[in-house]
Protein backbone atom coordinates (compact mmCIF):
# COMPACT_ATOMS: atom_id res chain seq x y z
CA UNK A 1 0.00 0.00 0.00
CA UNK A 2 0.70 3.40 -0.80
CA UNK A 3 2.13 5.45 2.32
CA UNK A 4 3.20 9.39 3.00
CA UNK A 5 4.81 10.60 6.17
CA UNK A 6 4.71 14.54 6.28
CA UNK A 7 8.13 15.77 7.80
CA UNK A 8 8.00 19.52 7.65
CA UNK A 9 6.53 22.59 5.19
CA UNK A 10 6.61 20.73 1.56
CA UNK A 11 9.07 17.78 2.82
CA UNK A 12 7.38 14.51 2.39
CA UNK A 13 8.37 10.78 2.77
CA UNK A 14 6.17 8.60 0.12
CA UNK A 15 6.56 4.58 0.62
CA UNK A 16 5.27 3.03 -2.89
CA UNK A 17 5.92 -0.28 -4.36
CA UNK A 18 8.26 -0.77 -1.70
CA UNK A 19 10.33 2.05 -2.69
CA UNK A 20 11.47 5.35 -0.27
CA UNK A 21 10.72 9.10 -1.98
CA UNK A 22 11.60 11.47 -0.23
CA UNK A 23 9.64 14.95 -1.87
CA UNK A 24 10.87 18.53 -1.76
CA UNK A 25 13.53 17.95 1.17
CA UNK A 26 14.36 21.20 3.34
CA UNK A 27 16.22 19.32 6.17
CA UNK A 28 18.11 22.55 7.87
CA UNK A 29 17.33 22.45 11.74
CA UNK A 30 15.18 25.48 13.05
CA UNK A 31 16.51 28.51 12.45
CA UNK A 32 19.27 27.93 10.45
CA UNK A 33 18.58 30.34 7.23
CA UNK A 34 17.32 34.25 7.62
CA UNK A 35 14.19 35.16 6.73
CA UNK A 36 12.63 35.24 3.10
CA UNK A 37 13.17 38.73 1.55
CA UNK A 38 10.22 41.15 1.12
CA UNK A 39 7.96 39.77 4.29
CA UNK A 40 6.81 41.17 7.09
CA UNK A 41 8.74 39.82 9.69
CA UNK A 42 12.41 39.38 10.71
CA UNK A 43 11.86 34.83 12.29
CA UNK A 44 14.60 33.08 10.31
CA UNK A 45 13.64 29.84 8.51
CA UNK A 46 12.55 27.61 9.12
CA UNK A 47 10.81 28.17 12.10
CA UNK A 48 10.14 24.73 13.90
CA UNK A 49 12.69 21.81 13.99
CA UNK A 50 12.24 17.86 12.07
CA UNK A 51 9.92 16.00 14.30
CA UNK A 52 13.02 13.16 13.75
CA UNK A 53 16.48 13.62 15.95
CA UNK A 54 20.00 13.92 13.76
CA UNK A 55 20.09 9.49 14.47
CA UNK A 56 16.37 9.38 12.69
CA UNK A 57 17.09 11.84 10.21
CA UNK A 58 20.46 9.98 8.84
CA UNK A 59 18.32 6.48 8.91
CA UNK A 60 15.41 8.04 6.48
CA UNK A 61 18.37 9.05 4.01
CA UNK A 62 19.89 5.60 4.18
CA UNK A 63 16.20 3.90 3.24
CA UNK A 64 15.86 6.52 0.67
CA UNK A 65 15.66 5.36 -2.79
CA UNK A 66 14.73 8.25 -4.87
CA UNK A 67 14.31 12.43 -4.45
CA UNK A 68 11.68 14.14 -5.83
CA UNK A 69 11.46 17.88 -6.61
CA UNK A 70 9.24 19.90 -7.56
CA UNK A 71 11.33 23.36 -7.75
CA UNK A 72 14.40 24.36 -5.82
CA UNK A 73 13.27 27.44 -3.85
CA UNK A 74 14.94 27.26 -0.11
CA UNK A 75 12.29 25.47 1.66
CA UNK A 76 12.33 22.35 -0.75
CA UNK A 77 15.36 21.54 -1.54
CA UNK A 78 17.84 23.48 1.21
CA UNK A 79 21.86 23.55 1.67
CA UNK A 80 21.53 20.98 4.39
CA UNK A 81 19.73 18.65 2.16
CA UNK A 82 22.14 19.17 -0.57
CA UNK A 83 24.97 18.28 1.94
CA UNK A 84 23.40 15.05 3.31
CA UNK A 85 22.03 13.73 0.56
CA UNK A 86 24.22 11.13 -1.34
CA UNK A 87 25.34 12.66 -3.93
CA UNK A 88 25.00 9.37 -6.90
CA UNK A 89 21.04 9.48 -5.24
CA UNK A 90 18.33 8.78 -7.80
CA UNK A 91 16.68 12.54 -8.36
CA UNK A 92 13.81 13.41 -10.37
CA UNK A 93 12.92 16.47 -11.11
CA UNK A 94 11.78 19.03 -13.83
CA UNK A 95 13.72 19.70 -17.26
CA UNK A 96 14.67 23.31 -16.04
CA UNK A 97 16.48 22.44 -13.08
CA UNK A 98 18.24 19.45 -14.17
CA UNK A 99 21.31 21.34 -14.95
CA UNK A 100 21.75 23.40 -11.21
CA UNK A 101 21.47 20.25 -9.83
CA UNK A 102 24.40 18.64 -11.66
CA UNK A 103 26.24 21.25 -11.18
CA UNK A 104 25.89 21.01 -6.99
CA UNK A 105 27.68 17.15 -7.97
CA UNK A 106 24.91 15.19 -8.18
CA UNK A 107 25.12 12.38 -10.71
CA UNK A 108 21.94 10.64 -11.30
CA UNK A 109 19.68 13.78 -12.46
CA UNK A 110 16.27 12.50 -13.77
CA UNK A 111 14.92 15.36 -15.47
CA UNK A 112 10.17 14.58 -16.13
CA UNK A 113 9.34 16.65 -19.23
CA UNK A 114 6.16 14.90 -19.34
CA UNK A 115 6.35 11.38 -17.93
CA UNK A 116 8.53 8.84 -16.67
CA UNK A 117 8.41 5.29 -15.26
CA UNK A 118 10.64 4.33 -12.17
CA UNK A 119 10.23 0.61 -10.74
CA UNK A 120 6.62 -0.02 -11.95
CA UNK A 121 5.57 3.92 -10.57
CA UNK A 122 4.47 6.34 -12.92
CA UNK A 123 5.46 9.94 -12.37
CA UNK A 124 3.25 12.64 -14.81
CA UNK A 125 4.38 15.93 -14.32
CA UNK A 126 1.89 18.97 -13.82
CA UNK A 127 1.97 22.78 -14.35
CA UNK A 128 1.31 25.53 -11.86
CA UNK A 129 1.31 29.08 -10.95
CA UNK A 130 3.57 30.01 -7.82
CA UNK A 131 1.66 33.07 -7.53
CA UNK A 132 0.53 35.88 -10.49
CA UNK A 133 1.65 39.01 -12.04
CA UNK A 134 5.36 40.15 -11.52
CA UNK A 135 5.53 37.83 -8.35
CA UNK A 136 4.49 34.78 -10.27
CA UNK A 137 7.33 35.70 -12.27
CA UNK A 138 9.70 36.13 -9.72
CA UNK A 139 9.01 32.85 -8.85
CA UNK A 140 9.35 30.94 -11.67
CA UNK A 141 8.48 27.81 -13.21
CA UNK A 142 7.12 25.15 -10.28
CA UNK A 143 5.36 21.24 -10.83
CA UNK A 144 3.72 19.25 -9.62
CA UNK A 145 3.66 15.07 -10.32
CA UNK A 146 0.47 12.71 -10.18
CA UNK A 147 2.53 9.50 -9.04
CA UNK A 148 0.83 6.43 -9.68
CA UNK A 149 1.21 2.18 -8.81
CA UNK A 150 -0.92 -0.27 -10.40
CA UNK A 151 -4.98 1.91 -8.88
CA UNK A 152 -3.16 3.98 -6.07
CA UNK A 153 -2.38 7.75 -7.18
CA UNK A 154 -1.68 10.75 -5.33
CA UNK A 155 -1.42 14.46 -6.96
CA UNK A 156 1.56 16.51 -4.84
CA UNK A 157 0.49 19.78 -6.47
CA UNK A 158 3.63 21.64 -5.33
CA UNK A 159 4.10 25.01 -4.75
CA UNK A 160 0.71 26.32 -6.60
CA UNK A 161 -2.14 28.76 -6.52
CA UNK A 162 -6.05 27.45 -7.89
CA UNK A 163 -5.45 28.51 -11.45
CA UNK A 164 -6.36 26.54 -14.96
CA UNK A 165 -3.23 24.45 -14.67
CA UNK A 166 -4.66 22.06 -11.41
CA UNK A 167 -7.87 22.01 -12.83
CA UNK A 168 -6.70 20.52 -15.61
CA UNK A 169 -4.72 18.07 -13.79
CA UNK A 170 -7.52 17.10 -12.16
CA UNK A 171 -9.42 16.36 -15.01
CA UNK A 172 -6.58 14.60 -16.36
CA UNK A 173 -5.45 12.76 -14.16
CA UNK A 174 -8.61 11.97 -11.24
CA UNK A 175 -6.50 11.36 -8.63
CA UNK A 176 -7.96 9.92 -5.30
CA UNK A 177 -5.62 11.76 -3.15
CA UNK A 178 -4.56 15.41 -3.57
CA UNK A 179 -1.79 17.24 -1.69
CA UNK A 180 -1.91 20.95 -1.55
CA UNK A 181 0.77 23.76 -0.04
CA UNK A 182 -1.35 25.59 1.72
CA UNK A 183 -0.51 29.11 4.22
CA UNK A 184 -0.87 31.42 1.35
CA UNK A 185 2.77 32.27 1.50
CA UNK A 186 2.88 36.04 0.80
CA UNK A 187 5.89 39.14 0.42
CA UNK A 188 5.08 42.48 1.44
CA UNK A 189 3.81 43.35 -2.12
CA UNK A 190 1.81 41.06 -4.21
CA UNK A 191 -0.97 38.32 -4.23
CA UNK A 192 -0.80 34.81 -2.58
CA UNK A 193 1.91 32.40 -3.97
CA UNK A 194 0.33 29.15 -2.50
CA UNK A 195 -2.86 27.80 -1.70
CA UNK A 196 -5.00 30.20 0.00
CA UNK A 197 -7.96 28.53 2.57
CA UNK A 198 -10.56 29.28 -0.58
CA UNK A 199 -8.00 27.63 -2.49
CA UNK A 200 -8.57 25.13 -0.93
CA UNK A 201 -12.17 25.11 -0.86
CA UNK A 202 -12.24 25.09 -4.55
CA UNK A 203 -9.93 22.25 -5.02
CA UNK A 204 -12.34 20.60 -2.33
CA UNK A 205 -15.45 21.09 -4.65
CA UNK A 206 -13.79 20.48 -7.95
CA UNK A 207 -12.81 17.43 -6.92
CA UNK A 208 -15.58 15.70 -4.35
CA UNK A 209 -14.26 11.94 -4.86
CA UNK A 210 -10.52 12.98 -3.88
CA UNK A 211 -9.17 13.06 -0.49
CA UNK A 212 -7.37 16.28 0.15
CA UNK A 213 -4.18 16.65 2.19
CA UNK A 214 -3.09 20.39 3.02
CA UNK A 215 0.73 21.00 3.99
CA UNK A 216 3.41 23.13 3.64
CA UNK A 217 2.10 25.11 7.12
CA UNK A 218 4.00 26.71 10.08
CA UNK A 219 7.08 26.49 9.08
CA UNK A 220 8.47 29.19 6.92
CA UNK A 221 8.12 33.03 7.86
CA UNK A 222 5.79 34.18 4.92
CA UNK A 223 3.30 32.11 5.65
CA UNK A 224 -0.26 33.45 6.55
CA UNK A 225 -2.59 30.94 7.54
CA UNK A 226 -2.32 28.91 10.29
CA UNK A 227 -3.33 24.90 10.49
CA UNK A 228 -5.94 26.05 13.22
CA UNK A 229 -7.49 28.86 10.54
CA UNK A 230 -7.96 25.88 7.71
CA UNK A 231 -9.43 23.50 10.48
CA UNK A 232 -11.72 25.80 10.77
CA UNK A 233 -12.77 26.77 7.31
CA UNK A 234 -12.91 22.56 6.51
CA UNK A 235 -14.99 22.44 9.52
CA UNK A 236 -17.24 25.02 8.74
CA UNK A 237 -18.16 23.67 5.02
CA UNK A 238 -18.68 20.09 6.49
CA UNK A 239 -15.43 19.07 4.51
CA UNK A 240 -13.61 16.98 7.53
CA UNK A 241 -13.99 13.46 6.35
CA UNK A 242 -12.18 14.67 3.24
CA UNK A 243 -9.74 17.29 3.98
CA UNK A 244 -7.02 16.90 5.93
CA UNK A 245 -4.43 19.31 7.87
CA UNK A 246 -1.80 16.81 8.99
CA UNK A 247 0.90 17.74 11.97
CA UNK A 248 4.45 17.83 11.16
CA UNK A 249 5.81 13.92 11.68
CA UNK A 250 2.03 12.49 11.15
CA UNK A 251 1.22 10.28 8.02
CA UNK A 252 -1.67 11.58 5.52
CA UNK A 253 -2.44 7.78 4.13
Amino acid sequence: MMKLQLLRNATQILKINNKTILIDPMLAPKETYEAFQQTNNSLRNPLVDLPVNRDELALLIAQTDAVLLTHLHLDHWDTTAQQLLPKEITLFCQEVDAERIRENGFTNVQPIADELSWNNIRFSRTDGQHGVGETGKRMGIVSGFVIKHEQESVYIAGDTIWCEEVEMALDKYKPERIVLNGGAARFVMGEPIVMTIDDVLKVCSYAPEAMVYVVHLEAVNHGTESREEIRQAIEKYDLTLRCVVPDDGEYLF
